[in-house]
């Protein structure tokens, strides 16, 4: 069973993570403002971003180790690329909930329950699936103009 950690000492970071992402409750499901003005188009992404962005720096600002922080830079990274897709993007938003994942990053890394270890292994794996997408078409574009060569 998770431990579950105590409240920041921030709360106003926690109220706006909060608002968020879980203000809204229907039934048994909870979502907060950052699904309703995603499904602005253009405008709301960028505002759940902003807000984001300010929760971030906040827990940088009370000295949280750099791992801790690029892990929830990558978690709001996540939430806007995949939010920027249409329709599927929008359930995404409502569903993925990168303000509070953020602020239990923040307090787990504040009570020293965070390893850093386990961030930079994370970070790493990122680092190393975005390198494989990035490399897959250079090597596509490769075996193409190779096949062109022979062709012509």
């Amino acid at each position: 069973m998770k431990k579950k950690t105590p409240p920041s000492d921030d709360p106003f970071l926690e109220w706006l993570a909060w608002l968020m992402d879980e203000s809204i409750a229907i039934g048994p499901w909870k979502f907060g403002l950052d699904g309703v003005v995603g499904l602005i188009p253009g405008v709301g992404d960028m505002a759940g971003g902003v807000v984001s962005a300010v929760i971030i720096l906040g827990a940088a600002r009370r000295g949280i180790a750099r791992s801790a922080v690029i892990r929830m830079v990558i978690n709001v990274a996540t939430d806007a690329f995949v939010g920027f897709l249409p329709v599927v993007g929008d359930i995404f938003d409502f569903a993925y909930k990168s303000n509070m994942r953020n602020m239990q990053i923040y307090r787990e890394a504040m009570t020293g329950e965070r390893r850093a270890v386990r961030d930079w292994a994370f970070i790493g794996l990122v680092a190393l699936v975005l390198f494989v997408i990035l490399l897959l078409p250079l090597i596509g574009l490769l075996y193409l103009a190779r096949y062109l060569g022979r062709v012509f």
